[in-house]
């Protein structure tokens, strides 16, 4: 998966795969399957570091993060998030930023927001960074849209998404992600955008779908948005191992003979 195969998948009605990933193991795991690519996203700092938004990661982190994923991930199209703030700064300390993640092995990188950020897209871009865009629910503002809620409802809020996707697009950006944005919203933005857009909570007339890892996987349970489905009941499978593991090991059966050095 290359950056301009986003626009080919578009072009030919072929949806988009993507899933969150922050670790070696499991890049090895996603390398192993048809997701399209992946997205080293600052909700790291949430359900990797427990903090309560995504405020807290910052760049160094991201981007070691980023270099674990690229470490074991040789096919997949990645793309890293550039964190609170890090591209609100000066002209050259924002290009630091997204250059940090591009050497630690991104292939693009994400921001959110329109307003403020469409010069620095257009001098990213003629950098030779490709960018993608966040628009919706951007969980950076969370203080100042008051909280995890859905964006783009009223004609005013709708209009203003649709403005400011088609300003993403003109800037230079390969794709969109549209959070937590009504479906048929976001299906009007993705017919009328040239660029695929990438849906979380936004329906299925996007180009595309991302889910978080933890998710996916019913790893995280202390809460469930609407807009999540689970694949895997992994935090139940998980206690169950663990609970036959602390049997075997208080009834002696592990380690065994093969497990053991003669």
């Amino acid at each position: 998966m290359k950056v301009h195969h986003f626009l080919e998948k578009k072009e030919k009605h072929e949806k988009i795969a993507m899933i969150t990933c922050y670790e070696s193991w499991a890049a090895v795991i996603v390398e192993q399957t048809e997701v399209d690519a992946v997205l080293v996203g600052d909700s790291v700092a949430m359900v990797m570091y427990g903090d309560d938004t995504t405020l807290n990661a910052s760049t160094e982190l991201i981007a070691r993060h980023v270099r674990a994923v690229a470490s074991r991930s040789k096919n997949k199209f990645i793309v890293g998030d550039l964190p609170f703030l890090s591209y609100r700064l000066d002209l050259r300390s924002n290009v630091v930023a997204a250059g940090e993640l591009m050497k630690a092995g991104a292939h693009a990188v994400k921001l959110e927001g329109a307003r403020g950020n469409l010069e620095l897209i257009r001098h990213l871009v003629d950098s030779g960074i490709p960018v993608m865009g966040h628009l919706g629910l951007t969980p950076q503002s969370v203080h100042q849209l008051g909280g995890y809620r859905v964006q783009g409802r009223g004609a005013e809020e709708a209009e203003r998404l649709h403005v400011e996707c088609l300003d993403l697009e003109k800037a230079g950006c390969f794709s969109v992600v549209l959070e937590c944005v009504p479906a048929e919203l976001a299906k009007d933005i993705s017919q009328a955008l040239k660029i695929p857009t990438i849906g979380i909570g936004a329906g299925a007339g996007t180009d595309g779908q991302i889910l978080v890892w933890h998710d996916f996987l019913g790893l995280q349970t202390e809460m469930k948005p609407k807009f999540v489905r689970r694949y895997l009941s992994g935090a139940d499978l998980v206690r169950e191992a663990l609970g036959k593991y602390v049997r075997d090991v208080k009834s002696s059966q592990f380690p065994n003979g093969e497990e053991s050095f003669q």
